[in-house]
């Protein structure tokens, strides 16, 4: 199951964004795709059917619209639009391991080996524990209903045709949101770090649903305090 490519097209999908937002240009790239999405769609049907016949880069712009939601995408869709793809997730993540290490002064005893400095066996691990955190951070607030799964899954098939991939999809889809099982798919802290980056990424932290989520996540994550600060710090200044 390659879960690295999708992902990475997703990230990479409202990279332009914030230009073609500002210009006006509603063209079908990705980020013409994903500026029309925060600029008016209305309904999770608008959000499947504005992408019809356009490029790859376009449909992840669909897929991860349908993923945040109609009303959430105005909000953090800004947030998407700043990361340049898979690797700027571990490039992050090491900044704030780094700036932890130094705010507690003392030397770690390794180098954080995060997804941007890791071999594509590696990075394909990272990668799927990272899917699995922004599905779970997309159905944070109970958006996703049955009709929606069936739109996300359209888009996501449409980007990939993975038959296992797809498998693993629709179960992820249909579980009971469960920070425990999420955090569970962590299996070095540098991969806690990237989920917990990525869930921050996708939620809404003015909503009470979606911070109590992110907050339960982060203990189930055993992410240390000040490394959490550090991480959401990270996210902030990407996308200022």
């Amino acid at each position: 199951m390659n879960t690295r490519g999708l992902l990475d097209q997703l990230l990479k999908s409202g990279q332009d964004l914030l230009q073609n937002k500002a210009g006006g240009s509603q063209n079908k790239s990705a980020g013409g795709a994903l500026g029309g999405l925060l600029g008016g769609a209305s309904g999770s049907g608008g959000l499947g059917s504005l992408l019809s016949g356009a490029g790859g880069g376009a449909l992840a712009a669909g897929a991860m619209g349908l993923l945040l939601g109609n009303k959430k995408v105005r909000k953090v869709g800004g947030k998407v639009a700043i990361y340049g793809g898979l690797a700027a997730l571990g490039v992050l993540a090491y900044k704030a391991y780094g700036n932890y290490n130094a705010q507690k002064g003392t030397a770690p005893q390794r180098e954080p080996q995060t997804l941007d400095r890791l071999p594509p066996e590696q990075a394909e691990q990272h990668s799927q524990a990272i899917l699995k955190a922004l599905v779970a951070a997309a159905k944070a607030d109970g958006h996703i209903d049955d009709r929606e799964r069936q739109l996300i899954e359209g888009e996501f098939t449409k980007l990939d045709n993975d038959q296992e991939l797809q498998h693993w999809l629709h179960a992820e889809l249909n579980k009971p949101l469960d920070p425990t099982d999420v955090a569970r798919a962590a299996s070095t802290p540098e991969m806690a770090a990237e989920m917990y980056i990525a869930s921050v990424m996708l939620v809404d932290e003015e909503n009470f649903m979606e911070k109590s989520y992110l907050d339960e996540l982060a203990r189930q994550l055993k992410l240390e305090p000040g490394l959490k600060v550090e991480l959401e710090k990270q996210v902030r200044l990407a996308t200022v």
